[in-house]
């Protein structure tokens, strides 16, 4: 089985204009993310619409891929830049390129949801601590994730989905396994050729969830259970927080 790694990666962003070329530990953020792959899949190349995210992926030696600026989601952006390597692919997996910390055992847990034939689309998923504050359960920036026994995705939602009846809401991480989703996907090609030809659908309109349009759609959505978390940087203090890791972690 062969895969591809996509990183969708745009200029523009309303809270972090160009955070793809932010500079973390004397390497721009593309880099680190591409790096962090670049072993583990049979390809990788970046997916961006803009011709500096393009030549700073050139001059570190990687592959980029020239897509539309009108596309709505990274999934539609990888769909053109798996057309436009010209190559033949099982599996496309869509890395996210703010996330620099991503781990290599992520990348090799995921590619096992495929080992199952009947697995269509894979992401990951992370229990919630049992001792965290609960807040943290009910920000609605961190998507959740029900399962069924087959690990598959029954539902995403930015509520607190179950809802635990009977208990105090401070006692619910104490009373059941809650999941968090990590937002990477990995997709059959011919798969990931049909979802991104549906129209959104009013649970995904509704949430702002682009998977609930899979699953509306009759999409199965298989579950790797993570242990391990993943660092997003969406914000300039977001950065500032990763520059500090990377340097207590470089020799």
């Amino acid at each position: 089985m062969t895969f591809l790694g996509l990183i969708p990666a745009r200029y523009a962003s309303t809270r972090f204009p160009g955070k793809p070329l932010a500079d973390i530990a004397g390497k721009p953020m593309i880099q680190r993310v591409y790096e962090q792959v670049a072993g583990l899949l049979d390809d990788v190349a970046v997916a961006t619409d803009d011709d500096r995210i393009f030549q700073t992926v050139q001059n570190f030696g990687g592959k980029a891929v020239m897509t539309s600026s009108n596309h709505r989601s990274g999934t539609d952006r990888c769909y053109e830049a798996l057309r436009k390597t010209g190559g033949i692919f099982d599996v496309v997996i869509n890395i996210q390129g703010d996330e620099p910390f991503i781990k290599p055992s992520q990348i090799e847990l995921l590619k096992s949801c495929f080992e199952d034939d009947r697995t269509q689309i894979a992401t990951l998923v992370k229990p919630f601590p049992a001792d965290v504050d609960f807040e943290i359960l009910f920000n609605p920036n961190t998507p959740k994730v029900i399962l069924n026994k087959n690990r598959e995705a029954i539902y995403f939602s930015r509520s607190v989905i179950p809802y635990i009846r009977g208990k105090h809401h401070a006692e619910w991480l104490k009373s059941f396994v809650f999941y968090k989703h990590i937002g990477i996907y990995a997709y059959r090609s011919g798969v990931l050729s049909e979802i991104t030809a549906l129209p959104q659908s009013p649970l995904e309109l509704a949430e702002s969830l682009e998977q609930l349009r899979w699953i509306e759609n009759g999409y199965t959505i298989k579950a790797g259970i993570t242990g391990e978390e993943t660092i997003g940087i969406d914000t300039p203090e977001d950065l500032e927080k990763a520059v500090k890791i990377f340097q207590s972690i470089q020799p």
